[in-house]
């Protein structure tokens, strides 16, 4: 048998419902994303509609955390029950509706407490359907042959940008916040609806004629599972390493390095872009040497960029830092979640528990470094940030492909 006769042509280029099913997959991410980002843009417009302090504003917002840590709490059996694509459906659903009541108890009744439940329903909805769609284009992964996941959280990241975009947009021509995020809202519920319709099932058995096992002792087995919590903590340093340049680096500029207001925002842009390119570039570059040495040197990279913040004498080499720390940042969030969905009999489960590891970073993260950034300044308060990504490139080799699951690639 000759070589040629051997090698078989790439399914995705065979199979055009592979290829729907890819495509549909980067719709789903991006929606996620640009749901998240028009609420974010427009937060200071409800704080003036509710005439809140900042202090009200962040327990407000602590209802979205508090949402979305339930709603990955529940994920795994929901997800179990109902399947990934249902729960994409379901969940996306719950978001956009969530998003339109915001808009409107905002722009209707501003009051507190019914804004508080709204953005639980954001919260849950966005985080199941987070666990989902990672499950979805995991099995989209496997079945192409290809690594694919940096490429959608690249798509999460640009409907982010698109997001920001939007609301800024909306801001500056003073749309009123509940015609904005309603429409927006009802956008995302129609594509979300439309993408769905191309989605395939994420579930498949273990073996021909296995089923995956299910009940609740198998949905908790991951949180005994050593290599699970160590790729959870790689999830937990690199989201604690986005979420805190989401959070405070403009600031940290502004502070900083005497930078101006539009000046810090504006390298809060370098950072997303960077990123967003390290994502676009990363499923070459886990092909071509894996994920292990490609999230040890991604970790390496933000450990550099963020020592550049921290200790650089001028605002270019903090800059330059930025985009290395943004790069650096990209791709320990989408691998993490990939080697989670390695063995398609846990991968539900497995997703869950590293989603909710990893969003734990979101919850505690910007008050963690809010509160130390008063005592010792928001540059010094990235200590933290440095210790947690050298924990991520200790954790890295977690993340290989335990031999027992055969995959096409690595």
């Amino acid at each position: 048998m000759t070589h040629s006769a051997l090698r078989e042509p790439a399914p995705s280029r065979l199979d055009p419902v592979l290829a729907r099913w890819r495509n549909a997959v980067l719709v789903v991410f991006a929606l996620s994303g640009f749901v998240f980002a028009n609420w974010a843009a427009r937060i200071p417009n409800i704080r003036d509609l509710l005439g809140a302090s900042t202090r009200e504003m962040g327990v407000l917002i602590v209802g979205m955390s508090i949402g979305a840590i339930l709603g990955l709490l529940a994920s795994s059996h929901v997800i179990s029950r109902i399947g990934a694509t249902q729960a994409i459906r379901w969940f996306l659903s719950a978001a956009a509706f969530g998003l339109i009541a915001v808009g409107v108890i905002a722009a209707v009744a501003p009051l507190y407490w019914l804004l508080f439940a709204a953005l639980m329903v954001l919260g849950a909805g966005n985080s199941v359907l987070d666990v989902a769609m990672n499950l979805s284009g995991a099995a989209n992964e496997r079945r192409i042959a290809k690594t694919l996941m940096p490429l959608f959280h690249a798509a999460f990241s640009l409907g982010t940008m698109l997001g920001a975009g939007t609301g800024a947009l909306t801001e500056k021509l003073a749309v009123p916040v509940g015609l904005h995020l309603s429409v927006v809202g009802a956008v995302t519920l129609a594509g979300g609806l439309y993408a769905a319709r191309f989605l395939q099932p994420a579930e498949e058995p273990v073996a021909e004629g296995t089923v995956v096992a299910a009940g609740w002792r198998t949905r908790l087995a991951p949180w005994a599972d050593p290599r699970v919590l160590l790729i959870g903590l790689i999830i937990l340093g690199m989201a604690f390493t986005e979420g805190t340049a989401n959070d405070w680096l403009g600031l940290a500029m502004v502070d900083g390095y005497g930078l101006s207001n539009p000046g810090g925002a504006a390298v809060f842009a370098v950072f997303v872009t960077a990123m967003t390119a390290g994502r676009l570039c990363g499923g070459f570059l886990l092909d071509r040497f894996g994920r292990v040495p490609v999230l040890a040197g991604s970790a390496v990279l933000a450990f550099a960029g963020l020592l550049m913040v921290i200790l650089g004498p001028t605002a270019p080499v903090a800059i330059t830092g930025t985009v290395l720390w943004g790069v650096g940042a990209s791709l320990g969030f989408p691998v993490g979640m990939s080697a989670a969905a390695d063995d398609p009999a846990k991968a539900t489960a497995n997703v869950a528990a590293v989603a909710t590891i990893g969003y734990m970073a979101f919850l505690v993260g910007p008050p963690l470094i809010g509160v130390l950034g008063e005592e010792v300044g928001l540059r010094n308060a990235f200590y933290v940030v440095l210790a947690l990504v050298a924990i991520a490139l200790l954790c890295s080799p977690a993340a290989k492909k335990p031999k027992h699951i055969e995959t096409p690639a690595e």
